[in-house]
């Protein structure tokens, strides 16, 4: 990256930083049940309600209990269940749609990342009716209040019941919309075990990877607070000692409980501190071959960090010892490269490989131009990399990934 460049980037993200203290961040209101939702909604004098959700999830009757406890209790229900992975310009536009003719009050995304983004983006719309998601795109410009948003998550990996993000796909061009914005962040986050049982080993094991890495990034990033170190280190305590036992036994409710706690540290500390050049990779691998961003997230994150170098070894020594496989008095190298092994063997433990296969040779320029686009200024990363710099991590999943870990 050249002189010119680094400059703008550091200046953008000092100034971000310096105003951390002063901007409207926010915690969600926390439910444990989702039978305690109608109560909620009953004091916000709330009767109409939009349910923003997949097939699937309605399908294995996920969201069956919500849906009969709110009918039961009187409350309108408008059910959108037309949620994709990675969820398109043309799918929030529809369950807007739906949103406006029924006269919803209040909408309630209930499944992963996908779902809930989508119902932050229907609800962005609604306050910004005459924008679109491109003019809504990126960083502080939905400035208007959205329509009372309960997230409940059925995953344990994006933060997004926590996040001023929600990531949309446009449907022509496969860039992705990161919308950020304080009204965003959801008003209640459900963090009930249940809803996560049947999560397949495969889902448990991405998404959990990706809360692995919200706090990772958050935490070797510059603009960190004392807080958002706090949670990230909690985080990756949580991750390593749960991750596991929930992809190998769903119903351990003590590891869904846990993962989903450190989905929510992990999403309070990067909507603060943000991620880094992981996840600018990683969606636009995701967007351009229409790939799991939790898995996605996983296989490049242990590139990433070694490609920081030293730069970032005082603060892996930090995450070796919160995930408990490095001491106070263990070497600073020896802590952050063991850090990093961990990563890789977590990864093999849980099933996910260290290459991406869908990759296409001609389509590396224009992603890492994506990921620049998204990282640059705007991730606080510990190293700038620009377009060409990040062209390796593209070529080391594709060519190289299968001979690690």
């Amino acid at each position: 990256m050249n002189i010119a460049k680094k400059i703008y980037c550091r200046l953008f993200q000092f100034g971000f930083k310096v105003a951390i203290p002063l901007l409207p961040y926010r915690s969600p209101h926390i439910l444990n049940k989702v039978d305690e939702i109608p109560q909620l909604l009953k004091k916000k004098d709330i009767n109409n309600v939009m349910l923003v959700t997949d097939e699937q999830i309605r399908k294995f009757g996920i969201t069956k209990r919500l849906e009969l406890i709110l009918k039961e209790q009187g409350f309108k229900l408008t059910v959108y269940d037309k949620v994709q992975s990675n969820p398109t310009v043309r799918i929030v536009e529809e369950a807007r749609q739906q949103y406006i003719q029924n006269n919803c009050q209040a909408l309630i995304g209930f499944g992963g990342g996908s779902s809930m983004d989508c119902a932050k983006a229907v609800g962005a719309l609604i306050a910004r009716p005459k924008s679109t998601l491109e003019d809504l795109g990126g960083i502080l410009r939905v400035w208007a209040r959205t329509p009372y948003n309960i997230a409940i998550p059925t995953t344990a990996g994006t933060g997004s019941e926590t996040t001023v993000a929600a990531v949309i796909l446009d449907d022509e061009t496969g860039h992705k919309y990161a919308l950020m914005d304080f009204p965003l962040i959801p008003d209640v986050a459900v963090l009930d075990p249940e809803t996560t049982r049947t999560l397949p080993p495969k889902i448990t094991a991405g998404t959990g990877m990706d809360t692995l890495a919200h706090a990772v990034e958050a935490y070797i990033g510059g603009s960190t607070t004392r807080q958002t170190r706090r949670e990230a280190l909690r985080c990756v305590r949580l991750v390593f000692k749960y991750l596991e036992r929930a992809v190998k036994n769903g119903n351990d409710m003590q590891a869904r409980r846990g993962m989903l706690r450190a989905s929510y540290l992990g999403g309070c500390a990067f909507t603060v501190s943000y991620v880094g050049y992981a996840h600018a990779v990683s969606h636009s691998l995701s967007g351009r071959y229409n790939l799991p961003h939790g898995e996605t997230t996983a296989v490049i994150l242990p590139y990433v960090l070694e490609a920081y170098g030293t730069a970032i070894y005082p603060q892996l020594k930090a995450l070796a010892i919160a995930a408990g496989i490095a001491h106070m008095d263990t070497d600073e190298t020896i802590a952050a490269q063991s850090f990093i092994r961990a990563v890789w063997e977590l990864n093999r433990r849980i099933g996910i490989g260290s290459r991406i296969p869908a990759i296409k040779p001609e389509d590396i320029d224009k992603m890492a131009q994506m990921a620049d686009a998204e990282g640059n200024p705007v991730y606080p990363v510990p190293v700038l990399m620009d377009a060409k710099q990040l062209k390796r991590f593209y070529v080391d999943v594709y060519e190289q990934g299968g001979t690690r870990a």
